[in-house]
């Protein structure tokens, strides 16, 4: 395993973090796996044994109970590992049980603490924009959960370019403790965060982690044009992410990395996370698995190097349309770019010349 610091701070973590989405039995999160308390002990106790040193959770999943099977599984040994945790959607039905407002803020690290057997989080994300609560209050509440030690660092989730950067501005105005990364959603399918979101991070020093990497189940081989969709998977059931806005281009990409996989003999999830592990301004990876099997498999990518020919490959049947203005920027204002939105460039620019 290798590790990278996270952002412009002194943290460092593992290239693939133990994600929690399928953990819990909530009716609402069944169609994701409905791991208990035993399994989850075990895909630790592996994944720790193999470097990871961060599991990622939220209160959201299967409302609460993943955190409190989190908990349990840390149980005498909460100092190997970091816990992330993510608060902002819903916990009741309320008029203040969601937002980013001091008051949810509070009581919602206050409960996770409680189900996570902990007096600490490592990392707090806010799990999606609130646009009416002022920034001013949702920092000035994060920079006081940080200097009472219930918080150790802060992060974002979901949040558009301008988002982070309106944040990072107000971070800095007032000299509150800024925001070290982000986690967002990024696959070699869905490459949206290229436009904004990405060189906004890299402009400001934000860590990226994406999460579902696999994109829901959707590139790991099992999903392909002209078959029905496999029992036992994600994308089986009515689960809604993620958004395919081409279904075509999708089986186009999905085909391109079988066949990388099948000509390394290597599964196609590892060829996915080798790709996004290399790509520019991606600190790491947050997956989940539902079993041994699955976990070791997606360990294993983290050994995988592709080689120039199958990175162009992916990256070409994957790149974005070069929108305006990323097209306007591509054929004119090369000569001056951003260090933000450098690497992305030549892909727009091949778009404009493409068929």
């Amino acid at each position: 395993m290798k590790y990278r610091q996270l952002g412009n701070s002194g943290l460092r973590v593992s290239e693939l973090v133990l994600g929690t989405l399928n953990v819990g039995h909530h009716e609402d999160f069944a169609a994701l796996g409905g791991l208990g308390e035993e399994a989850v002990r075990r895909l630790v106790d592996i994944a720790l044994d193999a470097g990871v040193n961060m599991i990622d959770t939220a209160d959201l999943y299967s409302h609460g109970e993943a955190e409190e099977i989190v908990g349990a599984a840390l149980k005498g040994r909460r100092d190997d590992v970091l816990v992330a945790t993510k608060a902002r959607f819903p916990t009741g039905n309320g008029p203040n049980d969601a937002g980013s407002s001091r008051f949810h803020l509070i009581r919602a690290v206050e409960n996770s603490l409680r189900r996570l057997g902990t007096d600490h989080v490592d990392l707090l994300y806010l799990h999606q924009w609130d646009g009416e609560t002022p920034v001013e209050e949702t920092l000035q509440t994060l920079d006081q959960l940080v200097r009472d030690g219930k918080v150790r660092y802060s992060g974002l989730s979901n949040f558009s370019g301008w988002q982070v950067t309106k944040t990072l501005a107000v971070a800095r105005e007032h000299r509150f403790a800024p925001p070290i990364a982000q986690q967002i959603y990024y696959t070699p399918e869905a490459r949206e965060a290229e436009y904004e979101i990405l060189p906004a991070a890299a402009d400001a020093g934000l860590g990226t982690l994406i999460w579902s990497p696999l994109g829901q189940s959707l590139l790991t081989g099992k999903v392909r044009r002209g078959r029905p969709v496999p029992p036992g998977t994600r994308q089986g059931t009515d689960w809604p992410e993620p958004f395919v806005t081409d279904r075509e281009r999708a089986y186009d990409i999905i085909d391109v990395l079988v066949e990388i996989a099948e000509g390394r003999e290597i599964s196609v999830a590892q060829v996915v996370l080798a790709w996004l592990l290399a790509r520019p301004g991606i600190t790491g990876a947050v997956f989940g698995a539902r079993d041994e099997e699955q976990l070791c498999d997606d360990l294993a990518a983290v050994d995988v190097e592709l080689t120039a020919e199958e990175t162009a490959r992916i990256e070409q049947v994957g790149r974005p349309a070069a929108q305006y203005p990323f097209w306007h920027r591509a054929s004119l204002a090369t000569d001056r770019p951003d260090k933000g939105e450098a690497p992305y460039l030549p892909g727009y620019a091949a778009a404009l010349h493409a068929d």
